[in-house]
């Protein structure tokens, strides 16, 4: 764990960019090619790697984990138009979520969604309980309880934001890709990704407070 602590560490040293400085440092990058604006714009959001990690903070591998992460936020900073007028914490959390849950799928965790790593931080996270790859049985049983009641609460939604949940959040494809299909715009996806997160939240909290009590 010395790598995550120091990890950890360095991160604490990194300060938001004001909204005028990331501006400049992306006009720099993408009308300039400025290799130290990209270096600084990669930097200054590794904090939201860190984030979509946490739910896999107790693994062996968390720091390739990160660094599948890093590579995705890297992917995003490259890909990014900032004249769409779309924030880049915004765009480059599907890119850098997806290249975690690919790792994690070719390491065997495919069971892992990506629905509750991506609520706000309000909700709660059922990845952290099926996420501890020293469960007991009795907590494993309760994993695959847990993930059953997912993909039944996922086969309830509207029909629009279930494709957007299976496709863009769990089968980590393109937005774009997934805008074109549905003939909508890329911030509409976005918008029903976020209330397909919010209708999956209601269902598993009425379910939670049944189970545990």
């Amino acid at each position: 764990m010395e790598q995550l602590e120091q990890y950890i560490h360095e991160l604490n040293k990194i300060k938001l960019l004001t909204s005028d400085r990331e501006a400049e440092l992306w006009k720099a990058f993408k009308e300039k090619g400025d290799t130290a604006a990209r270096k600084e714009l990669i930097q200054s959001y590794q904090p939201l790697v860190f984030k979509q990690a946490l739910p896999y903070r107790f693994m062996d591998n968390i720091m390739d984990v990160l660094q599948e992460g890093t590579v995705g936020l890297i992917e995003a900073v490259e890909s990014y138009e900032p004249s769409r007028g779309v924030a880049f914490s915004l765009f480059a959390v599907h890119r850098i979520r997806g290249r975690m849950l690919n790792f994690l799928k070719k390491e065997g965790r495919s069971d892992l969604a990506c629905i509750d790593g991506a609520v706000d931080d309000d909700g709660f996270s059922l990845k952290e309980q099926i996420a501890d790859p020293c469960a007991s049985v009795s907590e494993m049983a309760e994993s695959h309880e847990l993930s059953a009641r997912v993909r039944e609460a996922l086969l309830r939604l509207p029909q629009k934001e279930r494709i957007v949940l299976e496709e863009v959040c769990i089968g980590s494809a393109d937005v774009g890709t997934a805008a074109e299909q549905l003939q909508v715009s890329e911030s509409h996806i976005y918008r029903l990704q976020k209330t397909g997160i919010r209708r999956i939240r209601g269902m598993m909290s009425r379910f939670m407070q049944h189970w545990k009590s």
